[in-house]
C-alpha cells in the first residue's frame, strides 16, 4: 500500500532540496498521499537550515497531469475518491514557503498539477512539455487560486484563453506567454534547474530572498504608496543586519558569502 513518503522523493544536494513527484505509472496523477508528502517535503525543506533554495520535479515522463481520475470518479459518484485522507493545506501553500521554488516541469502539466506548478516561484521546462488547464473540459471551474495566479503571469487576455479553452500548449509556448522563464532539453532539465538553484542557494542571502518573495506575492495587492512604506521599513532593517555587512564584504574580498540561513519567516515579517 502506498503512502505519502511512497509518493514523493525527497533529497538535498548540497543546499537544494529536491522534490520528486513519484506516481510515474500514473504521471503523477495527484491524490492525498501525492499532497500530504509534497506539503511535509516543503516543511521539511522550510524548517532545515542547510537548504536555501527547493526544486520540484516529476519522476518518469511527466510534472503531474492532474488530479488523480479515481479521486474524480469517485467524488462524481457522490464518494470521497479515496486516495487517502485530504490534506487541509491549499493548493497556494507553496507561496507561503520562505525559501525560493522552482518547478523543472519535465513534461505533461495539466489541471492541479498547473495550479502547482504556477504557485512555485519560478518554472523551467523541458522542451516539448505540455501544458494545459483542462478545467473547462471537465465541466469545473478555475480551482484552487489559478484565476488569482495565473493572470499575474501572462496577463488577463491569454489566462482568459488558456482557462476557457482548455487548450494544450507546449513549453515554447508557454515560455512567450511567460508561463515558464527558461526551455531546456529534457536531459538538460534538471541539471540546469538545479544549478540555478545552486546559484541562489550559494550567492543569495536567504533572508533577503523571504522577503522579497513576500514582496513580489504581496505588493502588487496594495496601493503604491503602502507598498513602499512596508519596502523602505525592510531596506532600513536590511542594512542593520549582518547579511548586509558580510555581502558587501565578501565582494569586496572576492570570496562566496556566508549569510545566516533561514528556518521560517523572517522576524521583518512577524506580525
Amino acid at each position: 500500500m502506498s503512502t505519502a513518503a511512497d509518493a514523493v522523493l525527497y533529497e538535498v544536494r548540497g543546499r537544494v532540496a529536491l522534490v520528486t513527484l513519484n506516481r510515474p505509472e500514473r504521471l503523477n496523477a495527484w491524490n492525498a498521499d501525492l499532497a500530504a508528502g509534497y506539503f511535509d517535503s516543503l516543511d521539511r525543506a522550510a524548517a532545515d537550515p542547510e537548504v536555501a533554495a527547493i526544486v520540484v520535479t516529476g519522476a518518469g515522463r511527466g510534472f503531474c497531469a492532474g488530479a488523480d481520475m479515481d479521486v474524480l470518479q469517485g467524488i462524481g459518484s457522490g464518494g470521497s475518491g479515496g486516495g487517502g485522507e485530504p490534506d487541509t493545506r491549499d493548493a497556494t501553500y507553496a507561496m507561503s514557503i520562505p525559501k525560493p521554488i522552482i518547478a523543472a516541469v519535465n513534461g505533461a502539466c495539466a489541471g492541479l498539477g498547473l495550479v502547482h506548478a504556477v504557485a512555485c516561484d519560478i518554472r523551467f521546462a523541458a522542451e516539448g512539455a505540455k501544458f494545459t488547464t483542462a478545467f473547462s473540459r471537465r465541466g469545473l471551474i478555475a480551482e484552487h487560486g489559478i484565476s488569482w495566479t495565473l493572470p499575474r503571469l501572462v496577463g488577463q487576455a491569454n489566462a482568459l484563453d488558456l482557462l476557457l479553452s482548455g487548450r494544450v500548449v507546449l513549453a515554447e509556448e508557454a515560455k512567450e506567454l511567460g508561463l515558464v522563464a527558461r526551455v531546456y532539453p529534457p536531459d538538460r532539465l534538471l541539471d540546469e534547474t538545479l544549478a540555478y538553484a545552486d546559484d541562489l542557494a550559494t550567492n543569495a542571502a536567504p533572508t533577503s530572498m523571504a522577503i522579497m518573495k513576500h514582496q513580489v506575492y504581496r505588493h502588487p495587492q496594495l496601493p503604491l504608496d503602502q507598498a513602499m512604506t512596508e519596502s523602505n521599513g525592510f531596506m532600513r532593517a536590511s542594512l542593520k543586519r549582518s547579511d548586509f555587512k558580510e555581502g558587501v564584504s565578501s565582494f569586496l574580498e572576492k570570496r562566496p558569502p556566508d549569510f545566516d540561513p533561514v528556518t521560517g519567516p523572517p522576524a521583518d515579517l512577524a506580525g
